[in-house]
């Protein structure tokens, strides 16, 4: 190895064995030292990545309220993120679980997804008044395992204890990764800090690449680091402005990529491969930007078809099937005395507005019951279900 490689191989940090004869990496602070290599290659990757980004935002706010659409983008953030830690509930289990519509056949870890969605939005509130920092972290995680697996080892507070990622059954000293020792954590999450808030003048989206990979070296918690790691990437996005509304769900992206991302993030450890990482993750951004500007675009042409159905089909009930559909894109899983509440009718008037949308395809039933059916806004559910396949 001459000594180019060498100093490229140790400026994303070291491994330094302990004294019970591990070796745990103790990442370098960043920017990384020799510099980022942003030649043609990576520029027409970042070029090409802003530009999906930049579409991306503006088809969101052409949106009739786009606040109504971020709900299903983090939610599908959600469930994705989750799902590339072991999770096995899908978006339809989320959605019904938060309408309080359970289903035994629910799976148990549909509250782990839930917690997901509730800290993004914490996150998101919160990032009103406090800067993104170790502080708001250690917030987002409490409120990310609160009550769920996991839960017990230390909501909101860095591990007191090594961690390190491997296949089941590893050890410390088979693992294929082991993160910095306890006592390095506070430093090199400070070090983090500091480079969120200067950005070493490197380009946004170079700078949330690398602050994501930082943190998922950094590993501080004993449980739940990937999930925040993507987090981050959102509050990074939204803080920076480079998207108005939280609509990016790159964790797609991570989750069919899975094995060539923990190669990527490995080969910045082992080799100072930055720009390798930074390529692969601003092709992330790119596509599914990509992806989520087509949603966009779907949800406008399909609201519009449907709009019509009901004028159609619905003859002097079409008010009130419009008020329905206008609902259910926040709540996108109905029973029938949902939509008796919501348009203040009898049962039976509820039940004939629930059969004719229904039959124009708008609603779907889900369970096969007789009694106690559910329904889903089926065309606007499949527009995020089939990106996700």
């Amino acid at each position: 190895m001459n000594n180019a490689d060498e100093n490229k191989a140790g400026r994303a940090g070291r491994y330094v064995r302990q004294l019970t004869g591990y070796r745990a990496f103790i990442p370098a602070p960043l920017p990384p030292n020799p510099p980022l290599d942003l030649g043609a290659p990576l520029r027409e990757r970042l070029s090409a990545a802003d530009y999906a980004l930049g579409r991306l935002d503006g088809a969101v706010l052409t949106l009739p309220n786009p606040d109504l659409f971020v709900f299903m983008y983090v939610r599908k953030e959600a469930v994705l993120s989750s799902q590339i830690e072991g999770t096995q509930s899908s978006l339809q289990n989320l959605l019904a679980a938060e309408a309080q519509l359970f289903d035994p056949d629910t799976p148990k870890d549909v509250n782990e997804v839930a917690n997901y969605v509730r800290a993004m939005n914490l996150g998101l509130e919160r990032l009103r008044e406090l800067p993104i920092s170790v502080r708001l972290i250690r917030e987002i995680h409490a409120e990310l395992m609160r009550g769920v697996r996991g839960g017990r080892l230390q909501p909101g507070e860095l591990r007191t204890s090594q961690n390190w990622i491997g296949p089941a059954g590893c050890t410390l000293a088979t693992a294929r990764f082991v993160p910095p020792p306890p006592h390095e954590v506070p430093q090199a999450l400070s070090h983090l800090e500091t480079f969120l808030h200067d950005g070493a003048g490197l380009p946004p989206l170079v700078q949330v690449g690398l602050a994501h990979a930082q943190f998922e070296t950094i590993h501080p918690f004993l449980d739940g680091n990937g999930r925040i790691g993507r987090l981050l990437i959102t509050f990074l996005l939204t803080e920076k402005r480079l998207l108005a509304k939280p609509v990016l769900y790159l964790s797609h992206y991570f989750k069919q990529h899975r094995a060539e991302y923990y190669e990527r993030l490995q080969a910045v450890r082992d080799a100072g491969d930055w720009e390798g990482w930074l390529g692969f993750f601003l092709a992330g951004v790119e596509a599914v930007s990509r992806e989520a500007t087509a949603t966009a675009a779907a949800i406008l042409r399909m609201r519009e078809d449907y709009r019509a159905k009901i004028t159609e089909h619905l003859g002097r009930a079409a008010a009130n099937g419009q008020r329905v559909m206008d609902r259910l894109f926040e709540h996108p899983i109905v029973s029938v005395a949902t939509v008796r509440e919501w348009l203040g009718i009898t049962p039976a008037g509820a039940n004939q507005i629930v059969a004719r949308l229904e039959a124009i395809g708008l609603l779907r039933e889900m369970t096969g019951y007789a009694r106690n059916r559910r329904f889903r806004f089926d065309p606007y559910l499949r527009l995020f279900e089939e990106a996700a396949e």
